[in-house]
């Protein structure tokens, strides 16, 4: 019912949304996984036409791809280290019929951005310089990762298309290139919508 209201555009709460996880991934709804009338902003900007691939930079929960995969065409994948994490939003992928909804289990750095042709990021790297930002203590965080992380974001984005399309939420914004125009914001300029220009 609540992945049928989504493709039909009527009102999901959050609180309502995240009732679909466990409780202790529920607990970090708050901080880490982005809001369901932000994720539908951001997917209907970087879907433009029907199969266009997003990735979603650090997918956590998958939260994210869930949203945009109902309420859009577009091909969404998230990428994310916890493995526990890709499997859990892979089975409420396929529990709920989302088929156009894929994760990885995989360090950024791993990933060819060649495949995709649009992209999202919500502060994934954040934890590495704060540690009340951690999820959980399954993976390795140190300061190095973020600039390191931040950067290889920062250089696969930069030789895309003109034309790719980015979205951005509560970010440093270092990650972003310096060829990438901001086009408008929302959110009390939380949330920012990019495009390739150069």
């Amino acid at each position: 019912m609540l992945f049928r209201y989504l493709k039909m555009n009527i009102a999901v709460s959050d609180d309502d949304f995240n009732d679909i996880y466990p409780g202790s991934i529920q607990q970090l709804a708050k901080r880490h996984w982005t809001p369901v009338e932000v994720a539908k902003a951001a997917a209907e900007f970087l879907v433009q036409s029907p199969r266009v691939r997003v990735l979603d930079i650090g997918s956590g929960a998958g939260k994210f791809c869930l949203i945009g995969a109902t309420c859009t065409e577009g091909e969404f994948t998230g990428v994310e280290q916890r493995k526990a994490l890709t499997d859990l939003s892979a089975t409420l992928a396929a529990k709920n019929n989302v088929h156009n909804a894929h994760f990885i289990h995989a360090n950024i750095t791993e990933v060819d951005f060649k495949a995709y042709d649009a992209f999202y990021f919500y502060n994934s790297f954040q934890e590495n310089i704060e540690s009340d930002a951690r999820i959980d203590d399954t993976i390795e965080t140190n300061l190095k990762y973020y600039g390191y992380y931040s950067d290889y974001v920062n250089a696969e984005l930069a030789h895309k298309p003109v034309g790719t399309r980015l979205v951005t939420y509560w970010s440093s914004l270092s990650e972003v290139p310096s060829n990438y125009q901001l086009l408008y914001t929302a959110f009390n300029d939380r949330l920012k919508f990019w495009e390739k220009v150069v």
